[in-house]
């Protein structure tokens, strides 16, 4: 993203966000199971931690690394392209508010673009790849029926690109990268490319939007 802001001026800006149907199928969770996991990629993990901090029944959002090793799960690596890490974030949600596959409807129309190939806006590189990490054959299967129910549709441009791989282990960004958007909402970068998906989820899904986003640090938004 560092490099990003060189290149900010020369770009149009966040993609328009497309109004996607819901999942024809979704993951059950029963009752009492409590919170649920989700971990998706989709570029620079400020604006897509954002967008679910946003979301009405997630708990958290942390901002990460997932898809590579422990040695190299740092910002300076990652960012360089030097691992098999992508930039994600790692989404504890309450099933009984808004469920997998509603998230997986805002990751598709509003967090990011899946049709891109290892790249987000100006952010280049397979750390920026569209990715979704699964921790259960469940929510392989419906992501894998949703991204065959959107490219049918044919509402997107392009087929979707996204990558669909098991969880190993998450890593969370240094504390620098957290509530990043929330914390610098007047940076060119955030003002350019991740504040117009906030606004989006609110006018594409509004029932699914949460005018206060839940943040890491815990504390309250001024």
């Amino acid at each position: 993203m560092l490099a990003a802001l060189l290149y900010a001026g020369a770009t149009s800006g966040a993609r328009p966000s497309v109004a996607l149907p819901p999942p024809d199928t979704d993951v059950a969770h029963p009752v009492a199971a409590g919170p649920a996991t989700a971990v998706f990629a989709g570029g620079c993990f400020w604006g897509v931690q954002a967008v679910f901090q946003h979301t009405q029944g997630v708990l958290n959002a942390v901002s990460g690394y997932a898809g590579g090793t422990p040695e190299t799960a740092t910002y300076s690596h990652v960012s360089a392209g030097r691992t098999n890490h992508a930039e994600a974030v790692a989404i504890t949600f309450d099933p009984q508010v808004v469920s997998y596959g509603q998230l997986l409807q805002i990751f598709f129309s509003v967090a990011h673009d899946p049709t891109e190939v290892d790249r987000q806006g100006p952010d280049v590189g397979r750390q920026y790849r569209s990715a979704i990490f699964y921790a259960q054959p469940q929510e392989q299967r419906v992501a894998q029926q949703y991204i065959a129910q959107l490219d049918a549709s044919q509402l997107l441009p392009r087929k979707i690109a996204t990558t669909l791989a098991p969880l190993d282990r998450f890593y969370p960004a240094e504390d620098e990268h957290q509530d990043y958007a929330t914390r610098n909402p007047h940076s060119l970068y955030i003002a350019t490319y991740d504040r117009p998906k906030i606004t989006q989820l609110q006018t594409l899904l509004p029932e699914l939007f949460r005018a206060s986003p839940v943040l890491v640090s815990g504390q309250a938004v001024q």
